[in-house]
């Protein structure tokens, strides 16, 4: 590989999250389908918002918590995302960059404002997300910097950000960069609903540009439209390198080439919200790949970080996770 200044350079929404507990009579009355994100415009995010309960407003979007979390495990990192020049975006741009994580993508200076997520956290700590994309749907080619590209020994997708067309063009580009200076490319899924919408168009970019994927046990069945998991586990190892796909509960399986490992969840009691613990286990599983440690080590590092942030509200880690892996794995 090339020399390297990042261990992770993520890609993807520059969103504040809006975060609130909801009881699922709330859900019913609004609309909304559990467990899922979707999209909206301004006037409805309005709408709900103030519809919504007391909330806490921090920074995020997932590839966004990604790095943060690997941050929090003293890794390296920098993300690339849209933000308007206004109140929002100052207080994003402030908390990414607070974490140590290098940001230096332009703010848009007209335009939509800043994205917002409105996450609603049920009582048995599903998150269901109403997400205003805002300004983070401006992102384009342009700002993609080849060089911290090529500095990075992983560029990182968040699947959320392929509903927009620019979005779509920047990650060819980061990927074909990043492949150029010898360099894995990772794809997160991100949603059922997103794999559904653009299931064929995932396909060929896992085919011909990732080299990592990850997926839940949802995402993973709707991308290969199969019934049970174990078919879909078949189909994802001849589409890419590494596949790390986690199943809640259950753990998670990393599947790459004929190797197969099975790593048990760590232990969480009670589980407050799942908001980010996909994030916060790609950063883990991202942390131990960039050091060389062995697959099985790096889901497990996955499924620490994970079940940090389940223990809480939040998609942040609260404890550092650096002290919690040295902590757990000795």
């Amino acid at each position: 590989m090339a020399n390297t200044l990042y261990d992770v350079l993520g890609i993807g929404n520059a969103i504040v999250d809006v975060l609130a507990h909801s009881e699922d009579a709330f859900l019913e009355r609004a609309g909304l389908a559990k467990g899922t994100m979707r999209l909206i415009d301004a006037e409805t995010a309005e709408a709900l918002y103030a519809a919504m309960g007391p909330a806490v407003e921090v920074s995020g979007g997932s590839a966004a918590n990604t790095i943060a979390a690997l941050a929090s495990l003293g890794g390296s990192g920098a993300f690339v995302g849209k933000v308007r020049d206004d109140q929002l975006g100052t207080i994003f741009r402030h908390d990414i960059v607070s974490t140590g994580i290098t940001f230096v993508t332009p703010p848009a200076a007209d335009g939509p404002p800043t994205g917002r997520c409105l996450i609603l956290v049920t009582p048995d700590a599903q998150r269901t997300m109403q997400t205003c994309l805002g300004a983070s749907a401006l992102l384009t080619p342009d700002d993609v910097d080849p060089a911290m590209v090529a500095a990075a020994r992983v560029t990182y997708l968040e699947g959320y950000l392929w509903d927009q067309p620019g979005a779509r063009e920047a990650f060819v580009k980061a990927a074909t960069v990043a492949h150029a200076a010898g360099h894995w490319v990772a794809l997160s899924l991100s949603d059922p609903f997103c794999v559904d919408r653009h299931r064929a168009d995932f396909i060929a970019l896992v085919d011909h540009h990732i080299d990592i994927l990850f997926a839940n046990e949802d995402e993973i069945v709707s991308l290969y439209q199969v019934h049970a998991f174990d078919a879909a586990l078949q189909r994802v190892r001849h589409h890419c390198d590494i596949a790390a796909l986690t199943r809640s509960e259950k753990g998670s399986v990393v599947v790459a080439g004929d190797e197969v490992h099975v790593v048990d969840a760590e232990p969480v009691e009670p589980v407050i919200d799942s908001t980010g613990a996909g994030d916060a286990y790609a950063a883990g599983f991202l942390y131990g790949l960039t050091r060389g440690v062995r697959l099985e080590t790096c889901a497990r590092i996955g499924g620490i970080a994970a079940a940090e942030v389940l223990s809480h509200f939040g998609a942040r880690a609260e404890t550092p996770l650096a002290e919690l892996v040295r902590r757990t794995l000795g």
